[in-house]
């Protein structure tokens, strides 16, 4: 597997993403645990969206999400945060293709970014019928 890690120049305190930007949301009261943090749940439910779009874009139709990597929460996300979801194909096998997804989020009340978590996510590309199928060479 190539794994290309997010830029992290700690000579100059450049960090960047990985990947491109495919979903942006603002954290709301409403996706909040009783601690007033953001459900870990629905930031998986933004990273597994974000993995879909990229998915069909590379697949050409419909993707399945069949599994998810380990996943470390590193930071919290609070409530007047915008998320923003990067996803990164890794690999690309016969059905399905593995997407390497950050989450990062921009700080309501300061101009910083900082990655909350990240994981590899795998689908299988899918015909109409819900079975596997090829993916197109690109």
């Amino acid at each position: 597997m190539d794994t290309k890690p997010s830029v992290n120049d700690a000579a100059s305190g450049i960090v960047e993403p990985r990947g491109e930007l495919t979903v942006r949301t603002i954290a709301m009261p409403a996706d909040t645990n009783a601690n007033g943090d953001i459900f870990g749940g629905w930031v998986l439910s933004q990273m597994d969206m974000a993995g879909g779009i990229r998915g069909v874009e590379r697949a050409q139709g419909r993707v399945a999400t069949v599994a998810v990597d380990a996943m470390t929460f590193i930071r919290p996300v609070h409530v007047g945060d915008v998320l923003c979801v990067y996803t990164d194909i890794d690999r690309v096998g016969r059905t399905s293709l593995r997407i390497h997804i950050e989450a990062w989020a921009r700080r309501f009340t300061e101009n910083v970014r900082e990655k909350v978590t990240e994981a590899a996510f795998v689908f299988v590309a899918i015909d109409d019928d819900g079975n596997p199928r090829p993916v197109p060479p690109e």
